[in-house]
């Protein structure tokens, strides 16, 4: 048995900078599942917004949410019991954004939109959230080299990090493994990934943490 057996549809989420679809795209490689990627570098806007968030958010939101209607489309249409699934992003999380991006008039916009497209997402059998420093998530942002994710301030990660932190620790209605990976590094350290499977595998509650360095 592994993972996929007891977890057929696996959802990684966590900010900007932590390491999510990195995480994800090893797993799906691994273990030869299908990998749905949220492709932010597929949205023109978004460049833009991290030049003038103000401008640009709505646009920049409302391409991101059409897009990820699509990947859900593409979910739907998964038998998970035959085809095991693994994606880096999660539609209930989408109105974090759209809450700190937007102001109250687009918001109403973005809300009515969103109501309207009705997706109905499965729900995941596991939710892996990648809980992250600051000052980790900066080293990242930098590392990478992206031009447009310079601009990024540290206010801006501030507030992204508590809103997912609220999020992940009240979501009950899928397992949640709240994941520290600020001594986990899955690029640099083979036998990471095997500690993080051994445990996946050991879950037994709806809301579990692994800080690696407690080990």
């Amino acid at each position: 048995m592994n993972i996929f057996d007891r977890f057929p549809y696996i959802v990684v989420e966590g900010p900007i900078g932590s390491g999510k679809s990195t995480l994800a795209k090893i797993l799906a490689d691994r273990f030869s599942v299908n990998f749905l990627s949220e492709k932010a570098e597929k949205n023109p806007f978004l460049p833009k917004f991290y030049e003038d968030m103000k401008r640009y958010a709505l646009s920049t939101q409302l391409f991101f949410l059409f897009q990820r209607a699509d990947q859900i489309q593409k979910i739907s249409q998964i038998d998970m019991f035959k085809e095991s699934t693994i994606a880096d992003f999660f539609l209930e999380k989408d109105p974090i954004f759209a809450k700190i991006n937007l102001d109250q008039e687009e918001f109403n916009l973005y809300h009515q939109i969103f109501s309207h497209l009705q997706l109905k997402a499965p729900k995941p059998d596991l939710i892996i959230y990648i809980q992250t420093s600051i000052e980790t998530l900066e080293k990242r942002i930098k590392d990478r080299s992206i031009d447009f994710e310079m601009d990024i301030s540290t206010d801006y990660l501030e507030a992204i990090s508590e809103s997912y932190s609220q999020f992940f620790h009240s979501y009950d209605h899928s397992p949640v493994l709240i994941l520290n990976n600020e001594n986990l590094n899955i690029l640099k350290d083979k036998n990471a990934i095997d500690l993080l499977v051994e445990r996946i595998m050991n879950i037994k509650s709806n809301r579990e943490f692994f800080n690696p360095q407690l080990l």
